[in-house]
């Protein structure tokens, strides 16, 4: 298996590059647009093509690379069951999988940060066929959850998408082995949580003891402690929504 974690220290945003050498089958998990030629240059060599681009969920804070990656490389776009986006993709729904040669993605629908918003549990078969690690997205983080804000509105307030995280987060993630290592989509710098560690990988036990976030005494107490003193929204967050929403490669965007 072959498996990358690219940083970009300008919006403190982590993309995955993963997938079967045998087979020379890659996916790219929240790619972000500034990256998307490393993409490209890291798959080519390794003499492997990009088969797939997923998304976690439509992002508040920056462009997606999705776009132009699958432009370039011919790819199919994945985004979770119930994302609103105007470009052709193929609806990931909550258990799916996806396989790329020995190494398979699984989808768990997590609700909470997006109402669109998956985790992909990362198995590599050719090594055993228990999961490996997890990808997060704006769900659970290093030291933090995601906020509960940026994709509320008229028909789901603040406070029932911060009730939908934490179920997410204790049903869904929580559930999960505490060895499997944890991988987020955002670290310490990003607007997307408060108490960010700058380190961007973890695991699921080393969260559920030492994660402020999961150490509340109940759904009421999370979801209170989540909603109090919400930094300001990312700059340009509507336009930001409305190009990931379009589908429309960079230079198309106005």
């Amino acid at each position: 298996m072959y498996f990358r974690q690219l940083l970009n220290d300008e919006t403190s945003c982590a993309s995955y590059l993963l997938g079967c050498k045998t087979s020379g089958e890659f996916a790219v998990v929240d790619p972000h647009v500034d990256l998307v030629d490393k993409y490209v240059k890291l798959a080519e060599g390794q003499s492997a093509a990009i088969v797939a681009v997923l998304d976690t969920h439509v992002q508040a804070d920056h462009v997606s690379g999705l776009p132009e990656l699958v432009a370039s490389t011919g790819a199919t776009a994945y985004l979770p069951d119930g994302a609103v986006v105007e470009f052709e993709h193929r609806a990931l729904r909550d258990g799916e999988l996806l396989k790329l040669g020995s190494v398979e993605i699984a989808a768990i629908a997590t609700p909470g940060h997006a109402l669109a918003h998956h985790a992909y549990l990362v198995t590599d078969h050719k090594r055993c066929d228990e999961p490996w690690f997890v990808l997060t997205g704006d769900a659970l983080l290093v030291g933090d959850a995601g906020r509960p804000d940026l994709h509320a509105g008229d028909d789901h307030t603040v406070e029932q998408m911060a009730r939908a995280l934490y179920r997410s987060l204790t049903e869904r993630l929580l559930s999960l082995p505490d060895h499997l290592v944890l991988y987020p989509s955002h670290y310490s710098g990003s607007v997307c949580g408060r108490g960010l560690s700058a380190n961007p990988a973890s695991t699921i036990g080393f969260e559920r003891r030492h994660n402020t976030a999961l150490q509340h005494d109940g759904e009421d107490a999370f979801v209170a402690a989540l909603i109090r003193d919400i930094p300001p929204a990312p700059d340009g967050q509507a336009a930001i929504v409305a190009a990931n929403r379009s589908g429309r490669p960079r230079a198309q965007i106005a």
